[in-house]
């Protein structure tokens, strides 16, 4: 088969294939295989008891039945996005409105649509900025031209009981011509960081000095689903920042409901590719949503079901992994959010693709490292000594799958 430089790239052995792969391998195989790789988010029984409610109430005034058949416009459910605009202006007095609001089919959607407005081959081959590697796997593959990416190496803070703490490197930041999208998570995935309000208003300040966007991915994030453990974090949007949200993380992976807000421009912009690619963003995820937002409990379910059940679940597998992996070589990242744990082996003699493959054949699926750093020179030994491990799912299964990680790592750590 023929392709062109299009398919050739988007054909080729990608990291987020192989993890959404492994995921559907885990399903299907059951008991046998215990699933702490993927971004899949806890079964919930008080959310999904929420979401129960707010289904039949949209079976019931019909707004449900309107989204399954209707479209939507390329821009998303205009109900849904002129009660958003509304939230965040009385939440947060963000001068918003309806025209700063896009919704996609997931997040992912939005981060190819971005990366792809603001960088790539044009007038002046821009290249994308993530000041703070490790970052997420989903952004790797996602440039229609190659070499889309520069990664900045994050400094290390070295904590008390073998946790550690990436901070923004800001000595060694380069931003220049070349550069058209800055770009962050926080929480971050893979590592749980949230980087600081004094981080976050840095980077604002050096992306409108070199007068580009500031693309913040909140899927984790503030104000909702709220999986922030650390506190001080305060949300953030400007008009020169384009902050990514999603309702994957409240519960609603299957919804593949994306929220983007920016500069008008932007999100015309956003809207029209989806018209091209999409037609129009689902609206399922908007409809169920939309009934969250009427009684506030979209917020007050991250901050009082979500955010505590997640922290909770990170505090027992931190004390499970601390326990099972003795080691001084062992570090963990400190965990201020998100669902992951950030597994540093210090002077691993194999590579994380490597340990990868031995967890996979004792039972256990978890994500190598290094697919975590674009932009990021392979050469650094360090992109190969840690891996990510979900500690969303049951406790049996987390504490069955820390038991089988210690059992393949800790020979190799041993001194």
């Amino acid at each position: 088969m023929t392709y062109s430089n299009f398919g050739n790239k988007f054909t080729r052995h990608s990291g987020i294939t192989q993890l959404m792969d492994d995921l559907d391998e885990g399903i299907r195989a059951g008991d046998e295989m215990i699933m702490l790789g993927g971004g899949n988010p806890a079964q919930i029984p008080e959310m999904n008891a929420i979401f129960e409610q707010h289904l039949q109430t949209g079976l019931s005034n019909k707004s449900l039945l309107a989204a399954l058949c209707n479209y939507d416009a390329p821009q998303g459910n205009k109900n849904f996005i002129a009660n958003l605009a509304t939230f965040f202006r009385n939440e947060f007095h963000w001068e918003i409105n309806e025209e700063n609001i896009a919704l996609t089919n997931g997040s992912q959607s939005a981060f190819f649509f971005l990366f792809n407005l603001f960088a790539g081959k044009g007038k002046n081959n821009k290249r994308v900025l993530f000041p703070l590697a490790p970052e997420y796997i989903g952004y790797e593959d996602s440039g229609i031209d190659e070499d889309l990416f520069i990664g900045n190496k994050p400094s290390i803070e070295y904590l008390a009981d073998r946790q550690f703490k990436y901070h923004v490197d800001f000595e060694h930041l380069k931003i220049d011509e070349n550069v058209g999208l800055i770009c962050v998570s926080r929480p971050t995935n893979p590592t749980g960081n949230v980087i600081t309000n004094n981080e976050i208003n840095k980077l604002s300040a050096l992306a409108k000095q070199h007068q580009v966007p500031l693309l913040i991915d909140n899927a984790y994030g503030l104000p909702f689903p709220n999986l922030v453990f650390t506190e001080g974090a305060s949300p953030f949007w400007d008009s020169n920042t384009i902050l990514c949200l999603s309702l994957s993380k409240l519960g609603l992976p299957g919804t593949r409901c994306g929220i983007v807000i920016a500069k008008p421009e932007t999100i015309k912009a956003v809207s029209n590719l989806s018209g091209i690619i999409n037609l129009s963003p689902g609206g399922v995820g908007p409809a169920l949503a939309n009934e969250m937002l009427k009684d506030n409990s979209l917020l007050d379910a991250s901050n009082h079901v979500i955010k505590p059940f997640y922290q909770q679940k990170s505090q027992q597998a931190i004390s499970w992994l601390q326990a099972a992996i003795p080691s001084s070589k062992f570090r963990i990242h400190k965990s201020e959010g998100a669902m992951f744990l950030w597994l540093w082996f210090e002077d691993l003699p194999i590579s994380d693709k490597q340990v990868y493959q031995q967890l996979k054949e004792n039972g256990l699926l978890i994500v190598p490292g290094s697919y975590f750093f674009p932009g990021i020179d392979k050469d650094w030994r360090h992109t190969q000594e840690c891996i990510r491990l979900n500690f969303a799912q049951n406790e049996e299964q987390v504490k069955r799958g820390i038991e089988i990680l210690a059992d393949v790592v800790n020979p190799l750590l041993a001194d």
